[in-house]
């Protein structure tokens, strides 16, 4: 059973990344191999990520950012193994047979056909610039096994899962979103109408690159952007509609209470930012300034 590790890279050096896997694959004698496609990145990510180059690991330079969705259907064109194992570029693996344990799982479970490892971020409380996106990460995203097998398709992430390449041929990322924000649930949520099981199991990446609260911020507001555009989408509506969000703004436009929360949002819109970017204790106000900003980009 061969695998392949597909990595999107964007202005990330992947060394110690690959290094890892490659230290892996060659103590086991795995039969698995590394692709790495750069999405259009700084000249100095590119150089240097082009010196992984060994007969496991290729590397595809592209002159063009495809985005998320676009970037992680292309390695369709690249692999010819049976299954695709995704990371994203700024993690690090921490167990030590990583790769090992995917094979044990599909060998176990041999009809899984999607499998989610989970994430895990640095335990220390960093400091306070960073603090929005790690608590939201640590309170919302980054659930224990118990927590993720509750929620299969809602506590999928693209960070670190196998996808068996037939399936994935058929259900791949909707490259219509190419902006951030949403596709992994997008995706999921696409299985679940197809009754396709997300199967959870406890092999962690943990996230290196943490990111301040300004950068974290700006993401948001892209991705109610992005939310809009899918709520207003015939083909993906319904599904996104069963994102937490997006429910709260339907509760709101059913009970006519849409036009009143768009007033008071518009009146402390600045000062929430600012609470967010400098002092983000809760996340209540990040939910508030989520909805808030989804109010306004649907109109």
């Amino acid at each position: 059973m061969k695998i392949s590790v597909c990595i999107p890279v964007f202005n990330f050096d992947v060394s110690n990344l690959v290094s890892d896997l490659k230290c892996e694959i060659e103590k086991s004698n795995l039969d698995a191999d590394i692709i790495l496609i750069d999405d259009a990145s700084n000249k100095e990510f590119r150089d240097k990520n082009k010196q992984l180059i060994s007969p496991n690991c290729y590397y595809i330079q592209l002159d063009k950012n495809l985005g998320r969705s676009k970037i992680r259907n292309l390695f369709l064109n690249y692999i010819a193994t049976e299954y695709l194992l995704f990371l994203d570029c700024d993690c690090e693996i921490i167990k030590a047979n990583f790769i090992q344990n995917y094979l044990d799982f599909i060998r176990v479970n041999p009809l899984a056909e999607v499998v989610y490892g989970g994430r895990i971020l640095p335990k220390e409380t960093p400091e306070s610039q960073y603090l929005l996106r790690w608590k939201f990460a640590q309170q919302r995203e980054n659930l224990n096994l118990q927590a993720r097998k509750s929620k299969p398709w809602l506590s999928f992430q693209t960070n670190n899962f196998l996808i068996k390449k037939n399936l994935f041929k058929k259900h791949q990322f909707d490259e219509n979103f190419n902006t951030y924000g949403y596709e992994d649930l997008l995706f999921a949520l696409n299985l679940k109408t197809e009754n396709i099981k997300i199967h959870h199991f406890e092999n962690s990446v943990l996230n290196i690159d943490l990111e301040t609260n300004t950068r974290y911020l700006k993401k948001v507001e892209e991705s109610m952007a992005t939310l809009a555009e899918m709520l207003q989408s015939p083909k993906s509506a319904k599904m996104a509609s069963e994102i937490k969000v997006a429910k709260a703004h339907s509760f709101l436009k059913k009970y006519g209470l849409k036009t009143i929360f768009k007033h008071i949002f518009k009146s402390q819109k600045t000062k929430l930012k600012n609470t967010l970017l400098n002092n983000p204790q809760s996340l209540r106000s990040l939910d508030f300034y989520k909805l808030g900003l989804l109010c306004e980009n649907l109109k």
